[in-house]
C-alpha cells in the first residue's frame, strides 16, 4: 500500500517501454558529442582548406572594392550585388559547412540510429504551464545541467588560459612584423589553440553522454503497479489466461475422449490408470496412444470405451509404464512390444469369437 501511494519507480524499464518512448520521440543523446566532434571536424577542415578559403576571400574582397561602381544605384543592383557576395562567401566556405553538417547527421545517428517521428512535435498544454515551467526551472536536472557547464566552461577557460600563457611571447613579437607573414602567424595559432579546445571538449563529452544515459533510465522507470498493469497488456490478465488455459485443457479432454472410438483396445490398471490404443497396419509401425487419463479421466474413457463396445483389458504394469512414458500419438515403446502384442492378439481373437458366434 505504501508503494502504491508513493508511487515510487523502483522498477527498470520494459523493452515495451523503451520502444513506446523512442516512438514518442524520447531518446537519450549527448549534445555535447555532436558539438565537441563537430568542432574538431571543422577546425580540422580550416587548417587543410585554410589557405584556399583565405585567398578565396581576399580575391572576393579585391573584386568587390576595384569594381567600377555605376552612376546609378538603385534598388535591383545592389540587391545583386549582395546575393552574388553571399554566393561567393558561401561558395568559398562550403568545406566548413558541409563538414558541419556531415558531423551533425553522423554523430546523430550514431547515437540514436534513424527515428523518424512526429510526436515530439504535437502541441502539449503541459509544456506552456507556468507551474510545469517553475518546476522545470528549479528542478534536479536543471541544476545538474547548470553543474555540468560550469565544469565545462572552467576546463576550456584553463586550456585556453594555458595556450595563451605558452605564446604569449610570440604575440608580442608578431605585432612588429609584416602583416603578410605576422596574419598567417597568428591564424595558425589560433587554429592550434581551437583544435586543442575542441579536444578538450571531447574528452568531456563521453562523460556527458554516459550521464545522459543514465538520466534517461532513471526518467524511464517504472512503479511496480505500472509493471503489473503493462504485462497485463501484453501478456494478458493472468486470471483470464488461466481461465483460457483450463478452457483448453477442458476442450482438449473432450476431444481425447472422444477419440476412444477409434482405440482398437482400452489397457487398464485396472482403477487409476487408462490408456487407449490404436493399430493401423498400413499406418503405423507400432500401436499409437490416442487418449490416456487418470483417477476421473480414467473413469471417462472407460466410459466411453463401453458405449463403443471397445475391449477394455485390465493389466496393471502395462496401463501404468504407457501412461507415465508416452503421450498422446506416440507409439509404444519397444520394451513394450512383447506385451501390447499378446494384448491384442487376445483382443482380435476374442473379436472374431463375437463376429463367428454373430
Amino acid at each position: 500500500m505504501a508503494e502504491q501511494q508513493t508511487g515510487e519507480k523502483t522498477e527498470q524499464a520494459t523493452p515495451k517501454k523503451k520502444r513506446d518512448a523512442r516512438e514518442k520521440g524520447q531518446v537519450f543523446k549527448s549534445t555535447e558529442v555532436i558539438s565537441a566532434f563537430s568542432l574538431i571536424v571543422m577546425f580540422a577542415v580550416i587548417w587543410i582548406f585554410g589557405d584556399g578559403m583565405a585567398d578565396g576571400i581576399a580575391g572576393m574582397m579585391r573584386a568587390a572594392f576595384s569594381a567600377d561602381i555605376p552612376e546609378i544605384v538603385d534598388n535591383s543592383v545592389a540587391a545583386k550585388a549582395i546575393g552574388n557576395a553571399v554566393l561567393s562567401f558561401f561558395g568559398i566556405i562550403a568545406p566548413v559547412l558541409v563538414a558541419a553538417l556531415f558531423c551533425g547527421i553522423l554523430f546523430n545517428l550514431v547515437q540514436v540510429g534513424f527515428n523518424f517521428t512526429t510526436q515530439a512535435m504535437k502541441p502539449k498544454m503541459e509544456k506552456i504551464s507556468m507551474a510545469t515551467g517553475f518546476k522545470r526551472i528549479f528542478s534536479k536536472k536543471t541544476l545538474m545541467e547548470l553543474l555540468k557547464s560550469l565544469i565545462k566552461i572552467v576546463i576550456l577557460a584553463w586550456v585556453a588560459y594555458d595556450e595563451y600563457r605558452e605564446h604569449m611571447t610570440a604575440f608580442s613579437m608578431l605585432m612588429g612584423e609584416d602583416l603578410g607573414y605576422a596574419i598567417p602567424a597568428f591564424t595558425d595559432i589560433l587554429l592550434s589553440a581551437a583544435i586543442k579546445l575542441g579536444i578538450a571538449y571531447a574528452i568531456f563529452a563521453p562523460i556527458d553522454y554516459m550521464y545522459q544515459r543514465w538520466r534517461y533510465n532513471k526518467d524511464l522507470m517504472m512503479t511496480k503497479q505500472e509493471l503489473r498493469e503493462e504485462l497485463k497488456l501484453t501478456e494478458g490478465n493472468p486470471q483470464t489466461k488461466s481461465r483460457i488455459s483450463q478452457k483448453q485443457r477442458q476442450l482438449g479432454r473432450m476431444r481425447m475422449v472422444q477419440a476412444v472410438k477409434d482405440a482398437d483396445v482400452v489397457i487398464t490398471n485396472p482403477t487409476h490408470y487408462a490408456v487407449a490404443l490404436s493399430y493401423k497396419e498400413q499406418k503405423n509401425n507400432a500401436p499409437v496412444v490416442i487418449a490416456k487419463g487418470k483417477d476421473y479421466l480414467a473413469q471417462k474413457i472407460k466410459e466411453k470405451a463401453k458405449e463403443n463396445h471397445v475391449e477394455i483389458v485390465e493389466n496393471r504394469s502395462v496401463a501404468q509404464s504407457l501412461y507415465f512414458f508416452c503421450e498422446i500419438g506416440d507409439e509404444v515403446p519397444e520394451d513394450l512390444y512383447k506385451a501390447v502384442a499378446e494384448i491384442l492378439a487376445y483382443v482380435y481373437k476374442l473379436k472374431k469369437k463375437q463376429g463367428d458366434k454373430g
